[in-house]
């Protein structure tokens, strides 16, 4: 039925323009954004989902950090115990010769000279090893207690790896006030060097193990942090030529809204003409 006073024919164009032109603007703004999901009303369960693998994605993030943070304590640690390592075989051979029977006591002080001199580096060189500001083996600091210092490399709390490294100093190794003055002092630091190198040799073991272990932690998470970006990415990012289909559609549903509104607006008009 022709009438004048409502325009019914306006009023669903307009609805339509209204429908159409939110598909566009919610197409276009995932274009943009790269993203799915813009908003809650998108997707609300998919946004849960990405948020907490977001979430586990900076954390592991962070945790390949520690292990590479972890890593560095390690080779810094091996590093300081092999220069500890070649010092002790020296100093073993400085014993060596103490004991040859033809050295006299001049000789005999000499050769304690060095001695002591590769002693006080023992002690130097433990003392310095450092990472952060962090001595790793004077035997004071937290990477010497009993329980270490721990690196968290996973998503929980409770997934942790410590590093524990006794000292290395000369005290600690049973060396400290060694001597080759005499044959007889001599053999006794043989002996004790002995037992040093011995102890050197079982860090070393110990660091490699560590490193080994964080080597392959690294690994894992490395493959886990590919496939929680996999997974994200398939929940929350946008298929950009399935949503440029969309926005191609409801840009031309838009267009024939707006033609349809003109075309609407303009029947009031026409229809009066039937009173002239």
């Amino acid at each position: 039925m022709p009438v004048i006073s409502t325009n019914l024919a306006a009023n669903s164009a307009l609805r339509y323009l209204e429908i159409n032109s939110t598909a566009q603007s919610d197409s276009l703004a995932k274009l943009s954004s790269g993203s799915r999901i813009t908003s809650a009303k998108d997707d609300a369960s998919g946004l849960a989902i990405a948020t907490t693998m977001s979430s586990d994605i900076a954390v592991l993030t962070q945790a390949s950090t520690n292990v590479q943070n972890g890593t560095a304590v390690l080779n810094t640690a091996d590093g300081a115990l092999s220069n500890i390592s070649e010092i002790l075989q020296r100093m073993k051979s400085l014993t060596a010769q103490a004991q040859s029977g033809t050295a006299s006591t001049d000789d005999l002080s000499y050769i304690d000279a060095e001695y002591q001199q590769l002693l006080e580096e023992v002690d130097d060189i433990s003392g310095s090893a450092n990472f952060n500001g962090v001595k790793l083996l004077d035997g004071s600091d937290s990477y010497s207690a009993s329980a270490g210092v721990a690196f968290l490399v996973g998503t929980d709390s409770t997934d942790t790896l410590s590093i524990h490294l006794d000292g290395a100093d000369a005290t600690t190794l049973g060396i400290s006030g060694t001597s080759v003055t005499s044959a007889s002092a001599a053999a006794t630091a043989m002996a004790d060097l002995d037992t040093a190198i011995s102890t050197i040799s079982e860090a070393r073991a110990n660091v490699g193990a560590l490193q080994s272990r964080f080597t392959y932690r690294g690994d894992v998470i490395d493959t886990s942090l590919e496939n929680l970006e996999a997974a994200k990415s398939a929940i929350s990012d946008v298929d950009l030529a399935a949503e440029q289909t969309n926005f191609v559609n409801a840009q031309t549903l838009t267009s024939a809204a707006i033609a349809a509104l003109g075309q609407a607006n303009s029947m009031n008009q026409s229809l009066l003409k039937l009173l002239q």
